[in-house]
């Protein structure tokens, strides 16, 4: 069984988030810390899982094939940085869709549980959007870290209206996993 495991969002927590959407390696661009971040946790013994909305695939808008070169390109720079990305589920699906595995709803999560042999109960979700963090109660992650960069302010204001919090809103990645380790 996994132990430390940390469910991690792609786009506006590793890296910077754009409204015409990630597209190829080319517009992939590291947050500022999120490398040191990574390598803090890897050191630390955690197991790093992305899991990720890319309905870009379902839109036509690229081929499968790019998504996992930029997978693949973001994992040599996050190993060459002294990190380690153990395993990356990503939705292809476009919202209309209703697919299980699109974030809000907890599917990907729950795949990676049932592949790996974890227990959610001992894992954490860190995003910067309200599905991220409604991913993670969804699939009873022990605990849900929103990070204020990407879309993570107005994602703080959508829950609270909703009356919904997660452990610990926090400003980047790396002090989500200097919070997790402590």
């Amino acid at each position: 069984m996994l132990k430390k495991v940390v469910f991690l969002d792609r786009d506006g927590v590793i890296n910077q988030d754009s409204a015409n959407y990630i597209k190829c390696w080319d517009e992939f661009v590291f947050l500022p810390r999120s490398l040191e971040a990574l390598k803090f946790l890897t050191l630390r013994g955690y197991t790093l899982i992305i899991i990720t909305n890319q309905s870009i695939i379902n839109r036509g808008w690229i081929r499968p094939e790019i998504l996992e070169n930029t997978h693949r390109r973001m994992k040599q720079a996050v190993e060459s940085s002294g990190g380690h990305i153990f395993d990356i589920f990503f939705c292809p699906h476009t919202p209309d869709e209703n697919c299980d595995c699109r974030k809000p709803k907890p599917g990907l999560i729950l795949k990676a549980c049932l592949k790996h042999d974890i227990d959610v109960s001992d894992t954490v979700m860190v995003g910067d959007s309200a599905k991220d963090i409604l991913c993670g109660i969804a699939a009873g992650c022990g605990k849900t870290i929103l990070v204020e960069t990407g879309n993570g302010r107005a994602a703080q204001k959508a829950l609270t209206q909703q009356h919904i919090f997660p452990d610990i809103v926090i400003s980047d990645l790396l002090e989500a996993a200097q919070w997790i380790a402590a």
